[in-house]
């Protein structure tokens, strides 16, 4: 039997039962439509946490204080609130090994008012290593010299966001002035932007030098945290060890200590996340693609009940020359039309939801090779639960195929 022949007896049987098989396709729809969806979700998730990790910047551990307890294992806090000092910012540039830049972090919120507007924003003191910790650079202008350093000049590095709400546009932000409390600073640089990261503007920016900081507007001398680039994620470990002896030295801590500081390593609370993602995606995944495994055995049942149906039609066909293989393949080919008419009607389904999902910030990310993966295994399950009937019609004899009433 030629191809466009068995294809065309093919839709004219399944077209004789339209509703019938739509729904025995409906399992194959459910099935390809939540696997794509699922896996999707799984990718959108991974993209999120993949910038979050790149937002953070380059191996970089943080350390940041917090209440100093007494003797290790002691219940009885101390109710003095810990500090991280410029002094403790000198010894980690002094003596840390394995890092590639560290920088001194100090913050506040202040009132700013600039050509175009005015807010509220968030002054960060950074040293210029920052920037290479972060991973970010610079759009247009310069990093901060020797001179603004030393004369603790009122000058910033802002980012696009923070330009477009003060001075009404990034570009030619470099040299004019924002009122920032009862100073004028002066924009000497505009980041790159760098968008949305984890539902967080990562341009609504204003960093001055921290030295800047600590004379001008904050006067204590304190810090944030100290944000440290490791050299290689294999040092982690051991500049985590030598970040934590160096700043127990400058807290004059004894063995019998706690610390009064904590060391952040975000990048591997972020791979644990990124682990378990993976992880539920695969079980979303797999648990969907029992519904392609239903939709199998409704093929089979549906197709049984065909063959039992047809089976006159089967005496007939065989009567006037039709072989078992023709037989085989009339009925194999109905069931993988069903299965895979299924499986594309599940697709654009799944690309409706997701598109439907992006809109209301669950972020999905699709990917061609899950839609030609669906596709592909629809018609395989179209395939195996449809052989045992098609080889059922196949062996029937004409003469009691004939007979059957």
């Amino acid at each position: 039997m030629k191809l466009l022949q068995l294809l065309q007896t093919c839709f004219q049987s399944l077209a004789r039962n339209r509703l019938r098989s739509l729904l025995t396709s409906l399992g194959i729809i459910i099935g390809a439509a939540s696997v794509i969806v699922m896996m999707a979700i799984g990718e959108g998730s991974q993209k999120l946490i993949d910038e979050r990790i790149a937002a953070m910047g380059t191996n970089l551990l943080q350390i940041m204080p917090q209440h100093q307890y007494g003797a290790r294992g002691s219940a009885t806090p101390n109710l003095k609130p810990a500090q991280l000092t410029m002094a403790d910012l000198e010894k980690v540039h002094a003596e840390a090994a394995y890092v590639s830049a560290v920088s001194g972090l100090a913050q506040g919120s202040f009132t700013a008012q600039g050509p175009s507007g005015s807010g509220t924003i968030t002054v960060t003191g950074v040293e210029n290593d920052y920037l290479f910790i972060k991973n970010r650079s610079l759009q247009s202008g310069s990093l901060f010299d020797e001179d603004d350093l030393l004369l603790t000049r009122r000058v910033a590095i802002i980012g696009t966001t923070t330009a477009q709400k003060l001075l009404g546009t990034a570009d030619g932000a470099v040299g004019k002035t924002i009122q920032v409390g009862s100073g004028i600073f002066t924009v000497k640089g505009v980041l790159k932007p760098a968008g949305t990261s984890g539902g967080r503007d990562q341009d609504d920016l204003f960093w001055i030098p921290l030295e800047t900081f600590q004379v001008r507007l904050s006067g204590t001398g304190t810090l944030e945290s100290i944000a440290v680039s490791v050299r290689t994620k294999a040092l982690i470990s051991k500049a985590e060890q030598d970040l934590s002896a160096i700043i127990r030295e400058a807290h004059g801590l004894t063995a019998g200590q706690a610390n009064d500081f904590s060391i952040m390593n975000s990048a591997d609370a972020l791979s644990v996340a990124s682990s378990t993602a993976k992880t539920m995606t695969t079980l979303l995944a797999s648990i969907a693609a029992v519904s392609l495994l239903v939709g199998g055995i409704g093929i089979m049942n549906i197709m049984l009940v065909s063959v039992t149906e047809r089976t006159r039609e089967i005496g007939i066909l065989m009567s006037i020359g039709a072989n078992k293989r023709d037989i085989l393949l009339q009925f194999l080919s109905e069931s993988v039309v069903l299965s895979l008419a299924g499986g594309v009607i599940g697709i654009v389904f799944a690309l409706i939801a997701c598109r439907v999902l992006n809109t209301i910030d669950v972020f999905t990310v699709v990917n061609a090779g899950v839609i030609v993966l669906a596709a592909g295994f629809s018609a395989l399950v179209g395939i195996f639960f449809g052989f045992y009937p098609a080889r059922k019609a196949a062996s029937l004899y004409p003469i009691d195929a004939l007979r059957y009433e």
